[in-house]
This record gives C-alpha cells, sequence and structure tokens, in this order.
C-alpha cells in the first residue's frame, strides 16, 4: 500500500508496513532487533506520537507500533468494505489480538497508554502465552467510576461534543495540545501530522467514539478488570506523567497496589501525552525494565 499522507522524513523515519487484520489494513513501524516491545496509542494520536521514543530504543530492541483502524495511515473500515466496524475499544482490542497473532510475536512487552491501556490489557489477558511483560503509562483498565470521567464522557460523548469533534476536530485542536507540557514540541509540522488522518469530518468518527465508550463499553471494561487477576504475575514497569489532567494519583495508586513490584519513573514535567514531553526518558526506564544496553 500507499501512504495515504506524508511526514517528513525527519520527524518519522520509518518504513511503512501493513497487515491486513479482519479485512482491514493495519498500518505498523517495525525498527530495530532484539526482544519486540509493541507500543499502543490512544486518541486521537496514533504511532506518530511514538516516534521519539523508537528512535531512541532502535539500537536496544524490536520497536513495533501500530495505527488502530480509522486512525493514522491504517484504512479507513467505509474504504475497505468494513462499514459495521464502530471503533470501539472492544473492535480494536479484537484488531490488536489478530495483528500480533498475524505477526507471530512471542515474549513480548507491551507499552500502553490512554485508550492503548484497555485495549492493550484485554489482549495481554487472551495472549498470556505471546505477552511477556507489561509497560504501564498513563491510563486504567476497569470501569469509570469517577465523576471527573463520567463528566468528561457525557460532554464529548452527547450533544455538542460530537458535533465539535466531527467539525472542529475538537481532540486533535483542543484535546492533545492541553495534554503536552512542552507546547514547543507541537510545531506546525507536528501538528500536522496530527491533523493528517482526521482530514475530513467523516474521517473524525474514531475520535468521536471514544470518549462515549468511558461510559458505553462499561461491559469491555469491566472484562479487562477482571483480566488483571491474571495478569499480577507479569513482569511490570509504570511510568508515569505526573502533570496528567486525565489520570492521577488515583490510577498510579491502583497501578502501583495491582504490580507493587514494579519500578516506577515518575516524570515530574510531563503531561497526558508523555511521549511528546519526555521520550527519551521513557526509552531510558524501558531499556532498564528490560535490561538492555543503552
Amino acid at each position: 500500500m500507499e501512504r495515504p499522507f506524508e511526514v517528513p522524513a525527519e520527524l518519522y523515519p520509518f518504513r511503512s508496513r501493513w497487515q491486513v487484520v479482519g479485512g482491514l489494513p493495519v498500518h505498523y513501524v517495525d525498527e530495530g532487533e532484539g526482544p519486540p516491545v509493541l507500543f499502543l496509542h490512544g486518541n486521537p494520536t496514533w504511532s506518530f506520537l511514538y516516534r521519539d521514543v523508537i528512535r531512541e530504543l532502535r539500537g536496544s530492541c524490536r520497536s513495533i507500533a501500530l495505527d488502530y483502524p480509522g486512525m493514522g495511515m491504517s484504512g479507513k473500515p467505509r474504504l475497505h468494505g468494513r462499514p459495521d466496524y464502530g471503533f470501539t475499544p472492544e473492535e480494536h482490542s479484537r484488531v490488536v489480538e489478530g495483528f500480533v497473532e498475524a505477526l507471530d510475536l512471542h515474549d513480548l512487552t507491551l507499552m500502553v497508554q490512554d485508550w492503548g491501556g484497555p485495549i492493550g490489557l484485554a489482549v495481554a489477558a487472551r495472549q498470556r502465552r505471546r505477552v511477556a511483560r507489561l509497560v504501564i503509562a498513563n491510563t486504567w483498565g476497569w470501569p469509570a467510576e469517577e465523576l471527573d470521567m463520567k463528566i468528561f464522557s457525557f460532554l464529548l460523548g452527547r450533544f455538542p461534543g460530537p458535533l465539535l469533534i466531527r467539525y472542529r476536530n475538537f481532540f486533535v485542536e483542543t484535546v492533545l495540545p492541553l495534554g503536552v507540557e512542552k507546547k514547543e514540541r507541537l510545531t506546525p509540522a507536528v501538528m500536522a501530522a496530527y491533523r493528517a488522518p482526521y482530514a475530513a469530518p467523516v474521517d473524525r468518527r474514531p475520535t468521536a467514539v471514544f470518549p462515549r465508550a468511558i461510559v458505553a463499553s462499561r461491559a469491555f471494561l469491566a472484562d479487562v478488570e477482571a483480566g488483571l487477576e491474571s495478569l499480577r504475575q507479569l513482569p511490570a514497569a509504570i511510568i508515569w506523567a505526573k502533570k496528567d489532567k486525565a489520570f492521577r494519583k488515583r490510577e498510579l495508586e491502583r497501578w502501583r497496589a495491582l504490580f507493587p513490584a514494579a519500578p516506577l519513573t515518575l516524570i515530574p514535567d510531563a503531561g497526558h501525552y508523555l511521549q511528546e514531553d519526555a521520550p527519551q526518558a521513557i526509552a531510558a526506564a524501558v531499556r532498564s525494565f528490560l535490561g538492555l544496553p543503552g
């Protein structure tokens, strides 16, 4: 396949690859050699979010980062005979599972953040023979009970949220910048890369489903929570941005209770999209956790 849009090579110097899963072409990058690490993104990002983490790890491990259907450079389901695809986290999780099986990945380390948490942890619980370790960044893995999360879901999942997302690209133009502390990182070229998958209003549906799913996908999130018990024995590391306004101390404490032996890397000057704010710190923590050379 050809890339649906171009990104300057100095920003995203990777070869694009595609793997068909469930009839949908899933875009991914696969860089370096060594133990495989699969990086999972959230909303409204794509593998581009991990570009500098991958650069830092290129000489240490095999870094794989994919884009969920309809996001990044992956195929848009409406153009590939899958108008039934609803962009729910459960569907994305099944695609990621199919991707892991198609590439026959074993001894896999999963790094999860934002919606990548529930999506990836569901895969880990179902694929214990393939997933060996977890790197948990700012995320969650259980039904939303906190009032602020429910309010966020209500405001952006119902009127007027979907209109703002569809016609103002609200997640890219507003939510993303709010989640990055180092605003100088969001250069015009970087913002253009984040906007590119969602150039037309019809293409912004994937970013509109996620906020509604905070409440609407309660059954899926309950299954993720139930699966955490089977993951407690996995080696895990926690990397946590302290200035994240979405996932804060309460989520961090729950992860530490679930994985008390996990090494913790606190990043004091990073926001929700910590991959933009602190890629070097993330890469260093991953290398240390996996015992890789610097």
